[in-house]
């Protein structure tokens, strides 16, 4: 080989170094010619809640959160019609409802034993009364916990809460793969939990799916 046919080789070898072996198509430069191919309208937050097959759904209703968010929008729920309406959907796994108990309270047993027996499994802790006379059960562990221990058996997740405690759990089933909605009351919920939710569902916007009629006595109130 002359010095001569070595050097044009050398340089053709130089150049293949600075070419990419693979090189991607820009695909945010292609624009697609399908007239039959409808790109979805993602432009507000109605449009990213709506999904038609929401696939497998469980259900984690912080109690006392949903309580004072009724509390302050004047309603009763009915937790039947709260059931049907946060499966919408989608195929119903597992529905849990978290909250605090005194055992005193035989009202409150009451309701609990209604929620056994359509649809819920009850998780309870009992609850601690501190110096300035106020009662509370902090259940958002045990929430976390069946949420991450649900999640590779669910394609969606609807968490009945607004505290930003649990956004770090929410974060962390999204990474599985899980669709994550939060439902509460937007003054009572965290930005935090909002901002890793894939979508933010206010109650007040669904309280007339929601709400027990006036009329209505077939079930035990909460508190």
């Amino acid at each position: 080989m002359t010095i001569t046919n070595f050097n044009k080789k050398n340089n053709q070898n130089q150049g293949w170094k600075q070419q990419p072996l693979y090189q991607e198509p820009n695909l945010l430069e292609t624009s697609f010619q399908d007239d039959n191919i409808e790109m979805p309208d993602i432009s507000g937050e109605d449009s990213i809640c709506n999904v038609s097959n929401r696939g497998r759904v469980v259900v984690l209703i912080d109690g006392s959160n949903l309580f004072y968010a009724a509390l302050q929008l004047g309603i009763e729920i009915d937790y039947s019609k709260l059931l049907c309406h946060l499966a919408k959907g989608g195929k119903l796994l597992r529905a849990f409802f978290y909250t605090g108990v005194d055992r005193t309270n035989e009202k409150q047993q009451g309701f609990l034993l209604w929620m056994r027996r359509n649809g819920y499994r009850v998780v309870t802790k009992d609850v601690v009364q501190f110096p300035d006379g106020s009662k509370k059960a902090n259940l958002e562990v045990e929430l976390a916990v069946d949420m991450m221990t649900l999640a590779p058996y669910c394609d969606t997740v609807v968490l009945v809460s607004g505290d930003g405690d649990l956004a770090y759990a929410v974060n962390a089933v999204s990474y599985k793969g899980v669709r994550v909605e939060v439902v509460s009351l937007r003054s009572m919920t965290s930005e935090s939990l909002i901002n890793v939710a894939d979508c933010f569902i206010d109650i007040d916007s669904i309280k007339e799916e929601i709400q027990k009629a006036s009329h209505s006595h077939s079930q035990v109130s909460y508190m």
